[in-house]
């Protein structure tokens, strides 16, 4: 099982959220259910609902509605949505693609997660 998070900004804000929180119950709903499908198999093979974005970033794709998303690097089994927007043309803006891999790496830098290299440290995640 993979956990499925929203990744914050530096703000503290979570991007990804407020724009799912905006989404009308119908797109929710299909996108639960990529969410379900990614947590539960820990990949992603239908283009149709997942897309690659490349260099370790992906896309959760329902019509118009997309999501970035990456797997942690410092977090076993836990994959990260950085924000979502409306795709108007074929492919996802560069704009798109390079704020959330801004946001991840944010994420990243205020995560406090601490590497395990004594069996006395504890990872942890706020």
């Amino acid at each position: 099982m993979f956990r499925i998070a929203f990744a914050r900004d530096r703000e503290g804000a979570y991007p990804a959220e407020e724009f799912y929180d905006h989404l009308p119950i119908a797109d929710k709903v299909k996108l639960d259910q990529r969410f379900r499908i990614l947590g539960d198999l820990g990949k992603h093979t239908n283009p149709e609902m997942f897309g690659d974005l490349r260099d370790g970033l992906y896309e959760f794709k329902s019509f118009q509605i997309r999501m970035p998303f990456a797997y942690a690097k410092n977090e076993r089994r836990l994959v990260l949505i950085s924000h979502g927007f409306l795709k108007k043309k074929d492919k996802a803006p560069p704009s798109e693609i390079e704020r959330a891999r801004r946001i991840l790496k944010e994420d990243a830098q205020a995560s406090n997660v601490i590497e395990i290299t004594d069996q006395n440290k504890k990872r942890k995640r706020p």
